[in-house]
Parts: C-alpha cells; sequence; structure tokens
C-alpha cells in the first residue's frame, strides 16, 4: 500500500512520540516545577520556613492561603501544559483550551524572566540592595516578606519553566499551525477598518501605563509616594518599571505590523538630499528602496508576548492588591490606572492577534478545500462516457490463399453476428 504523502503546507497531526528534545524539554519543565509546588505545599500544612518573623505574609494568614492555593494550582498548570504539548492526545485538544492558558502561562512568567536576571545584574554591579522580591512581586527593600534563598529559588525555577515551556509550544506551534505564519508582512493583504482601529485604540490606551512607568523608573514620584514602590532600591525600581513599560509597546508595534503594515508588496522611495563637496557643490538627489522582509511570525510572536505579559500581569498585581494585606495598601490611584490600562491594552492587542489567525485559518482552509479546474474547461461539463470494461475478443479469420489467417479485432465493415464481410 502506497502511503498518502502530507499536505504540503497544511497542518501535521501525526501522533509519533515525541523526539528525544522534547522528551529532555518535558522533563526539565516537570522537574522545575517541584521546588515551588513543595514550598507551597509545605506553607499550606502551616510551615512558615523562608519567612521573617515580622512578614507581612503573616498580617492576614487567611489572604496568604488562598494566594498559596492559587499559585499552587497555577503552577500544577505548568505540568499539564508539558504533557499536552508532547503527548499525542495533545495533538486534539480544541485550539482555545490550549492557547489560553498558554498566553496567560507566558504572561505570568515573561516579566520575571526578563526583570529578575537583570536586577540581579544591577544587584552586582552595586545599583541594588537585598531584600527586593525582583520582578515586582510586590517586596519592600526595608522589610523583606520572604527570605532572599526564597527569591533565587523560586524565580530561578519559574526562568527554567518558562525557557522549557516556550520550546515545547515553539515546537508544536510549528507542526500544527506553522502554515499559518510562513508569508512575509509584505505579502499579507490589507487589514480591514475594524483590526485598523482597535489597534489604534491598543495603541493610544498603551501610552498610558508606558508613560507612567517610564517616570517612576526614571525617579519621578509621580503618584508612587507612599506606595510599595517607595522602599525599592533605585537600581531595581528603574528595571521593574521599564520592563512594565517596554511590554506594552511590544504589543502595539507587534499587532501594527499585522494589521497597519499590510498592503501587499510596495517599494517606498524616500528622496535623500547628499551634499558633496567639490569645488562647486552640487546637490545630489538619490531614491532609496525601502522594502518590508519580515517574517509573519515576528510581529505575531510579538504580540503574543507582548499582550500576555502586559495584560495577565497586570491582572495579577491588581487581583492581588485587591485581596488585602501590604499590597494593597501600598497601591496609590495611579498605579490602578496603569494596571487598568494595561489589562486593556493587552486584550485589545490580543484579540487583534486571534483575529488574525482566524482569518488565515479560513483562507487555508478555503484555498486548500477548493477543487482544481482545468483553466478552459466549461462551468458545467458533460461527464464523459464510460470506457468498456474489456476490449472485445479477437476473431480468427478463416485461411485464404494469400495466407494464413490473422487474428484481428471486428472494424467497421464486419457483420453484427461476428462474421467476416466478403
Amino acid at each position: 500500500m502506497t502511503p498518502t504523502p502530507e499536505p504540503i503546507g497544511g497542518p501535521r497531526t501525526a501522533t509519533a512520540r515525541p523526539d528525544r528534545a522534547r522528551r529532555v524539554l518535558r522533563a526539565v519543565a516537570i522537574t522545575a516545577c517541584v521546588p515551588y509546588i513543595a514550598l507551597k505545599t509545605a506553607w499550606l500544612g502551616g510551615s512558615r520556613i523562608g519567612m521573617p518573623e515580622d512578614s507581612v505574609l503573616l498580617d492576614d494568614t487567611a489572604v496568604t492561603a488562598v494566594a498559596n492555593l492559587v499559585t499552587l494550582v497555577l503552577d500544577a498548570c505548568v505540568i499539564v501544559l508539558a504533557l499536552l504539548l508532547t503527548r499525542p492526545w495533545g495533538r486534539h485538544v480544541p485550539a482555545w483550551l490550549l492557547v489560553v492558558p498558554m498566553w496567560t502561562a507566558t504572561g505570568l512568567l515573561a516579566p520575571i524572566m526578563t526583570a529578575y536576571p537583570l536586577q540581579l545584574l544591577v544587584r552586582a554591579l552595586g545599583g541594588g540592595g537585598g531584600g527586593a522580591s525582583g520582578g515586582g512581586g510586590g517586596g519592600e527593600g526595608a522589610e523583606p516578606f520572604l527570605h532572599e534563598w526564597v527569591f533565587g529559588m523560586v524565580y530561578g525555577g519559574f526562568i527554567v519553566q518558562g525557557l522549557s515551556l516556550g520550546a515545547l509550544f515553539a515546537l508544536y506551534a510549528r507542526d500544527r499551525w506553522g502554515h499559518l505564519w510562513r508569508d512575509r508582512v509584505r505579502d499579507l493583504p490589507p487589514a480591514g477598518t475594524l483590526r485598523r482601529a482597535v489597534t489604534g485604540a491598543a495603541a493610544l490606551v498603551a501610552l498610558v501605563p508606558a508613560a507612567l512607568h517610564t517616570l517612576w523608573a526614571s525617579g519621578f514620584a509621580m503618584g508612587a509616594d507612599g506606595t510599595r514602590l517607595a522602599g525599592r532600591s533605585t537600581g531595581e525600581l528603574a528595571v521593574m518599571e521599564a520592563t512594565s513599560a517596554v511590554f506594552p509597546l511590544v504589543a502595539v508595534a507587534g499587532a501594527g505590523l499585522l494589521v497597519l503594515g499590510r498592503g501587499g508588496a510596495r517599494r517606498v522611495r524616500v528622496p535623500v538630499r547628499v551634499r558633496v563637496r567639490v569645488p562647486v557643490r552640487v546637490p545630489v538627489r538619490a531614491r532609496v528602496p525601502l522594502r518590508a522582509r519580515v517574517p509573519v511570525w515576528v510581529p505575531l510572536a510579538a504580540a503574543w508576548l507582548g499582550s500576555g505579559a502586559t495584560a495577565t500581569w497586570a491582572g495579577w498585581i491588581t487581583l492581588a492588591s485587591l485581596g488585602g494585606g501590604g499590597i494593597a495598601s501600598g497601591t496609590s490611584g495611579p498605579m490602578y490606572l496603569a494596571y487598568a490600562c494595561q489589562m486593556i491594552a493587552g486584550a485589545l492587542v490580543a484579540a487583534v492577534g486571534a483575529r488574525f489567525l482566524a482569518g488565515r485559518a479560513r483562507a487555508h482552509a478555503g484555498a486548500t478545500a477548493a477543487p482544481v479546474r482545468p483553466p478552459n474547461a466549461p462551468a458545467c461539463a458533460p461527464a464523459p462516457a464510460p470506457a468498456p470494461a474489456s476490449a472485445p475478443a479477437p476473431v480468427a479469420r478463416p485461411r485464404t490463399p494469400d495466407g494464413p489467417n490473422v487474428p484481428s479485432t471486428p472494424d467497421a465493415g464486419d457483420a453484427p453476428d461476428g462474421r467476416t464481410s466478403p
């Protein structure tokens, strides 16, 4: 039996066992979850390991227990995602059931993966003090709510989880949906008015948190006096706020390339006036062709990463501040405004990306499902007559004086009963 070849440009639906690289990444992701889950389980069981005597986490034990339970479940979801991305049954999971948790995990892990190593670098260069939480978790430099080794163990595990889980998702997405972003940005068809308007609204909303976080990273205390930001060291605060300002801009830039930058391949000519020093000054006018050759996956990845980090991280901080405790008393009105705008901008960019991928999937499905018709064939061609089952048996001709009889098929001159015509 001849195997059916895989359709060119379509998704891969094979259910073979994962290769060695994927098995290693899965094992690394699951192993990286063990320290955090063990620590949270110990805290839920009443242990105070890693907590100073005057930690703010001990002020309201009920709120702390709920937060520990929620974060324990979230980290356990990483194990489920690692299995889903590598097991055969994961290929049949609906897209939204995988994309939504993976987008949330990306948004919660990306700020820590970005800010915490930079904060360690700033601290090593002498620009940070001890006891900061790294990644914006709401720690206070003068009175840390956890011992320093806890941050190293927890955030180190988060970084390993993010790298391994991100690699697994990239391989999974390439196999299942890679045909949706194989083009270049310049080859995309024009976008609709609605998507352009949503992208513009996301850009306007993203300017608010980007401006506020930039001010706080620069040292201005606009709306940050008396808050949990005031207890941070200067270097670590600058790193945390700078990353919070960059992610909304990355999200909007990715959505802008997907939507506002469409229109097909176009050559942009930019007039450049160059003056050359010669005995007689002659203005030289040149035209420089600029052509966008950016692959589609680049702005799509930027929109994915930026929207997830912008919306989910701000939502998590807002939820934690509304739950009470020290973080609630240290959150000001401008900070709530920044978090609200981040959630709105991230949600808008995510909607633009989802609509873009849905349109690409429909276009690809329509292109592969359309029947192939010859270019010169009429719209309603008559069906050809069925071919005979087999050719007629040859009829033996009688021996003649001129030579032996020769087998022959009946021709037009033969009689209907099979006898040879004279």
